[in-house]
């Protein structure tokens, strides 16, 4: 069965914001990757170290079931950051075909942010706004361990 968790953006608090969540979730980091990790991208200019030290994903699981995801919103997609809608539904679903059933679903008639496609961090990973303008996020990894 897929899970589904919040995702936070942020205009460049990200860390600050979720080390306030760590403290009153007594919670550890799952995951914290910044944007100077991910790999050189052809045609990308390269980022200044302000911008390589904010956030790019982190997660901080609360139970079993459910993590609070996170990252700074940057690049292209700074623009079109506000605050109160600063958020997506992420689903990690159980398969790929699982993947790209919810992703064909959800997304009709809405507008492709992402399409579904393999990352370098290892999922099949793609976003999309629905019709009703819900920002979304599919992922699966054929590593994940389900609870």
């Amino acid at each position: 069965m897929p899970t589904v968790n919040v995702y936070l953006n942020f205009n460049g608090n990200c860390e600050e914001a979720f080390n306030f969540y760590k403290t009153a979730f007594g919670s550890d980091f799952a995951y914290l990757g910044r944007f100077k990790d991910m790999p050189a991208q052809e045609g990308v200019p390269p980022l200044s170290p302000e911008q390589g030290e904010l956030i790019m994903h982190v997660s901080l699981p609360i139970s079993n079931e459910t993590t609070l995801m996170g990252s700074d919103t940057g690049g292209e997609w700074a623009n079109s950051f506000k605050q109160g809608n600063n958020f997506s539904i992420s689903i990690n679903a159980d398969s790929k075909e699982n993947a790209e059933q919810l992703f064909a679903s959800l997304s009709a008639e809405g507008q492709t942010t992402m399409p579904l496609g393999d990352t370098f961090w290892g999922d099949y990973f793609g976003m999309f706004t629905d019709k009703f303008g819900i920002n979304w996020m599919i992922s699966y990894n054929q590593n994940q361990q389900t609870p």
